[in-house]
C-alpha cells in the first residue's frame, strides 16, 4: 500500500475517458487512443492486485456509446474481442475472476462468446473479480430489476419487499458497492454508471486522459480515498 495509509478499500469503479481526446491531441484516430489505454487496465489490474482490492469494475461501454460512429463502435467491439483473448492466459495465471455486467445481446456473436468463454474460464479464481461493464448503464440495471420484480409479484415477494431484496434483482447482485469510483479526463460527473451502486460511493475525478492512467495515479486516488472521512449520515 503507498505511503503508508491502511487501504480501506473492497471495490474501485472506474470510468475510462479520454482516449478520443488522447489521440486528437496526437493527431492520431480515435481508435489508436482506445488501442494504447490496453495499457492502462492492465496497470489498474496489477495496482490492484498489489493493493489486494478484491473488486474493479471498468465501464468499457455504456447503452449511449451505441450513438458513436459505427466504424468506431465496430472497431471498440473488434478490439474487446482481441484484448479477451490475448489476455485470458493472464488472467488465469494472476486468479482473476472475469465478471460482464450489462446487456450483451446486441453485441456481435463472437464477442459474446469471446466473453462467455473468459467467464466460464475463470468462474473458480478467487482472486480480484475484474467486472467488465459492457452495453450498460445504471438507469438500465434498475429498469431491468423492476421489470424482473414485477415478473416475480406473482411470487409474493412484494410482502417483505425491501432494498436488500431489490438489490438482489440488479446486474451487481453479487457484488459489493464501490467505495471509490474514478473518473478521468477532466469530467465531474458519473454519466450514468452505478446510479444505484454509488450512494455513498466517493468520487475522484483527475484531468489525466484514461491512456496515461497508470498505477501510481490510481495509488494516488487510493491515497486521497483513505484520508477521508466515511460518515454515512453519522456525526
Amino acid at each position: 500500500m503507498s505511503r503508508n495509509l491502511e487501504n480501506k478499500i473492497n471495490h474501485i469503479a472506474v470510468i475510462m475517458d479520454g482516449n478520443g481526446r488522447w489521440a486528437k491531441k496526437r493527431k492520431k484516430s480515435r481508435i489508436k487512443g482506445h488501442i494504447h489505454a490496453r495499457k492502462s487496465v492492465k496497470e489498474c489490474i496489477e495496482c490492484c492486485v498489489e493493493n489486494k482490492i478484491k473488486y474493479l469494475s471498468l465501464f468499457a461501454f455504456s447503452t449511449e456509446n451505441w450513438s458513436r460512429p459505427k466504424i468506431e463502435v465496430n472497431a471498440l467491439m473488434s478490439l474487446l474481442d482481441v484484448v479477451i483473448n490475448e489476455e485470458a492466459e493472464s488472467l488465469i495465471k494472476q486468479n482473476i475472476k472475469f465478471v460482464s455486467i450489462g446487456d450483451i445481446r446486441p453485441l456481435p456473436n463472437k464477442t459474446v462468446k469471446s466473453i462467455k468463454k473468459i467467464e466460464n474460464l475463470t468462474e473458480n479464481n478467487d482472486g480480484l473479480n475484474l467486472i467488465l461493464a459492457i452495453n450498460y448503464s445504471g438507469r438500465w440495471d434498475i429498469y431491468n430489476a423492476v421489470d424482473k420484480v414485477i415478473s416475480d409479484s406473482k411470487n409474493n415477494i412484494l410482502k417483505n419487499f425491501n432494498e436488500k431484496v431489490f438489490e438482489k434483482y440488479l446486474a451487481t447482485s453479487s457484488i459489493p458497492d464501490p467505495e471509490l469510483m474514478i473518473r478521468t479526463s477532466g469530467e465531474q460527473r458519473i454519466s450514468n454508471f452505478y446510479l444505484w451502486q454509488s450512494a455513498y460511493t466517493e468520487l475522484y475525478f483527475t484531468d489525466i486522459l484514461w491512456p496515461d492512467f497508470d498505477k501510481k495515479e490510481l495509488n494516488n486516488a487510493i491515497f486521497e480515498f483513505n484520508k477521508r472521512n466515511r460518515r454515512f449520515g453519522k456525526i
